[in-house]
């Protein structure tokens, strides 16, 4: 049953926010690309210092803007491909030049987790690097602008979810004026906030390779998969079975099963050893 709106309640509404950030002169800022900004720059401080703090780390410091850029081109076209192909691809025909107004939202986390995959597998060959190894070095770098970019999807006000009465409850202008799960602020908190501290701790010492990617691959799936139980899927693909299975739900089941498969599979495999000292330098 949906939940009855009163107006003398005081639900917090979510407020119109100008998406353009910064505007000078030609240059504008968009805030969902800012999202996209403060994840790449996250990345990389982050990723360099571990690199040059942990000895058993991949990469050299200055190797992790390389990995950066070539992952960055990766999330881009990944995740603008996944959406168009996934969530929109009528739309997309019709207006084939949307693939690059990245601004205005539009990224799907599978499309993007592909496209990072295909870079980093194909860096990993340049440097004679395991494929795992490096991706155990990526994934506890990964949630800060995945969490971003949620924050980004609640500034534009957009992917809100279902009508509840829960005291926390927002109201949405852009959909109705019933309250509403921020399902964003879940997404951001979950897969951002929570799924970095894990990883965080856990990638603190070295661990058998393929685990901290297994355990990146589960969480994430894990977390996407029960919120999608609170978020209105994109309305022109609605319920795909059962009135309640989405799309980011069949979506996140294989991730979610690789990533046990990873785990499972990481047991049987060494612990890698640091760098020597020459190198650490």
């Amino acid at each position: 049953m949906q939940p009855i709106f009163h107006p003398q309640a005081t639900m917090p509404t979510h407020p119109f926010i100008d998406p353009v950030a910064l505007s000078l002169g030609p240059l504008t800022l968009y805030w969902y690309g800012l999202m996209y900004l403060i994840g790449f720059v996250a990345f990389w401080a982050l990723g360099a210092w571990r690199a040059r703090t942990q000895g058993w780390a991949p990469l050299q410091p200055v190797q992790v803007g390389d990995l950066l850029f070539w992952g960055a081109i990766g999330v881009i076209i990944g995740g603008r491909l996944g959406y168009a192909l996934l969530y929109n691809l009528d739309a997309t025909l019709a207006d084939p030049v949307s693939l690059f107004r990245v601004w205005e939202g539009g990224m799907a986390f599978h499309g993007g987790l592909v496209g990072v995959l295909v870079t980093s597998w194909l860096y990993a060959r340049r440097l004679g690097v395991g494929f795992f190894r490096l991706t155990d070095f990526i994934a506890p770098l990964i949630p800060i602008g995945l969490g971003a970019g949620r924050i980004g999807n609640w500034i534009n006000g957009e992917l809100w979810g279902k009508p509840t009465d829960l005291p926390w409850a927002m109201i949405f202008p852009a959909a109705d004026y019933v309250p509403r799960h921020p399902s964003q602020l879940y997404q951001a908190f979950l897969e951002g906030l929570a799924l970095f501290v894990v990883l965080w701790i856990v990638s603190r010492h070295p661990r058998r390779t393929g685990l901290v990617s297994g355990l990146f691959l589960t969480l994430y799936g894990g977390f996407r998969f029960l919120v999608e139980f609170v978020r209105v899927p994109d309305a022109h693909i609605g319920y795909l079975a059962f009135d309640w299975l989405t799309l980011g739900q069949v979506l996140s089941l294989p991730v979610i099963l690789f990533g046990i498969g990873l785990i499972l599979w990481s047991r049987k495999n060494a612990v890698p050893e640091s760098r020597p000292a020459t190198e650490n330098a």
